[in-house]
């Protein structure tokens, strides 16, 4: 016999969706949802068109160049044009991501297109000034999309501009996708019940959380009462998305009749096939016999981007030691007035495929901190193999401010110009770490450990272990070079911001 349940399963914010419901200000677009906020657009909209019209005016006619009213006014409309174009204003994009590679490349489309133009026109201005004067609409776009971002982020932790989803599946799919959604907030998912699908009349015993008004279902694959009981419970909670999480017993034409049930009742659905931390990057869908065929590419391991990234750690820390040599120096002689002992401090630790290598960093303890470790042991904030400590009494005075800052690690720029570490990459760990790791662990050792990571940008200390370990298997999963160009420019706020770092 199989059985319906259904539970509600919420998380923080699911709880303050469903109490004020009708609460002013909680707006739904004409589908049903939780409208993003209104300004979104005309504030997206406005910045591109200002900051490009007044800039491209006044830094042509600063350059003395022709025309600079009409050729603000081309520009502008060219800049909208290529953002329009590029859906950069419709409602599901706006605030959904804070990179900044999308927006360069829409910016290098409108400096080719104006090139093309101008030469099709014979008006070409100085190709600096006309860089000069195109280059804020870039740096514009960017902090408009960052900051949007980061409202709209704040907006989904209180439970607006959301989605009320159903989320439905046998029980270990179904808790296992619930706890995924319950553990963050920067989704726009919010889970407002739950319904299993299960054999057998203990069907409430095999949910997490207990099943409320269990019901019975037909077994036979065209029992059309069983889905509409399942739309019945959607318009109860007020679901606009149900959530399939399908398994044995939801594959084939019985998914197929579900997806009809819940169309024809005008819900939207999505399947979520199980994987996870996989980017979208790495995923194709194909039909194959009339199968839905999701094909998972494998992770970057060679090729022209590889390259690319060799290149720019290479490069990059040779131009990183000339330039900060000047502050080097002078931090080498606050570590040695503050404290007795060596500038720098070496530590083994291990890199690619477990090969050691001896890692630099600028001293931040005393000269024994290594033996006074195991006492301290007790004391050991970390929940994973990690030794972390908020007050750690090791730290010297100076030590404090270098940890504060991140300052302590620009040695490091030595190990990835001699190729042990990478600028971005997990965290390079200790031996002792190693020696502990289980198989999924060590699958963080693929790549080269770097001097910033998404364990940087994300709360360093803060982090507890099983959340560093997802964030490097994120990483090593689905690398690629605009991921490092993204983590590297969230890292000087991260440690501007210097949370986590103790």
């Amino acid at each position: 016999m199989r059985t319906l349940g259904d539970t509600s399963i919420h998380d923080a914010r699911t709880t303050r969706l469903t109490s004020d419901r009708g609460a002013a200000g909680r707006r739904r677009t004409a589908a049903g949802r939780r409208a993003k906020p209104r300004w979104y657009l005309p504030a997206v909209l406005g910045s591109d068109a200002a900051v490009t019209a007044v800039s491209v005016a006044l830094v042509l006619d600063r350059a003395q160049q022709p025309h600079p009213l009409r050729a603000a006014a081309v520009a502008t409309a060219a800049w909208l044009a290529v953002r329009t174009a590029r859906h950069r204003y419709r409602a599901g994009e706006l605030g959904e991501s804070r990179g900044a590679l999308p927006v360069l490349h829409d910016w290098l489309i409108l400096v080719a297109a104006l090139a093309v133009l101008s030469v099709a026109t014979a008006r070409t201005p100085q190709p600096y000034a006309a860089l000069a004067a195109l280059l804020p609409s870039l740096v514009a776009a960017v902090v408009c999309r960052r900051r949007l971002h980061r409202h709209l982020t704040a907006a989904r932790r209180a439970a607006e501009a959301v989605d009320r989803v159903l989320v439905v599946g046998e029980p270990g799919a179904l808790d296992a996708a619930v706890r995924r959604l319950a553990a963050r907030t920067d989704h726009p998912y919010a889970v407002v019940g739950t319904v299993a699908v299960t054999d057998g009349p203990d069907a409430a015993g095999a949910l997490a959380g207990g099943a409320a008004g269990a019901e019975v279902l037909d077994p036979r694959p065209d029992d059309r009462a069983a889905w509409h009981r399942l739309v019945d419970a959607a318009r109860r909670h007020g679901a606009e998305l149900v959530l399939v999480a399908p398994g044995s017993r939801l594959t084939g034409d019985r998914l197929r009749e579900l997806c009809w049930a819940l169309h024809d009742a005008g819900l939207d659905v999505a399947l979520t096939p199980g994987l996870v931390e996989t980017s979208v990057k790495r995923l194709t869908v194909a039909s194959v016999a009339g199968l839905t065929v999701l094909r998972v590419e494998p992770p970057l391991g060679g090729g022209a981007q590889t390259a690319l990234k060799t290149a720019v750690d290479r490069c990059g820390a040779a131009l990183g030691l000339l330039a900060l040599s000047p502050l080097l120096l002078l931090l080498v002689l606050l570590i040695r007035l503050d404290s007795p002992g060596p500038a720098f401090y070496r530590q083994v630790r291990v890199g690619r495929d477990r090969e050691t290598f001896t890692m630099w960093k600028l001293r931040s303890m005393v000269t024994d901190a290594d033996v006074r470790k195991d006492d301290l042991a007790a004391r050991n904030e970390c929940d994973g193999l990690m030794f972390k400590m908020r007050r750690d009494p090791r730290v010297t005075r100076v030590g404090r401010f270098l940890r504060r800052t991140s300052l302590d690690e620009l040695p490091q720029l030595l190990n990835v110009l001699r190729g042990d570490m990478s600028l971005v990459g997990p965290r390079p760990p200790l031996p002792e770490e190693v020696a502990a790791y289980d198989a999924t662990a060590l699958r963080r050792l693929r790549v080269k450990p770097g001097m910033t990571g998404l364990w940087q940008v994300s709360g360093r200390s803060d982090l507890s272990w099983d959340e560093t370990i997802q964030l490097d298997l994120h990483y090593v999963d689905n690398w690629s070079f605009s991921s490092d160009l993204d983590v590297m420019s969230r890292t000087l706020r991260a440690v501007v911001d210097g949370r986590g770092a103790y």
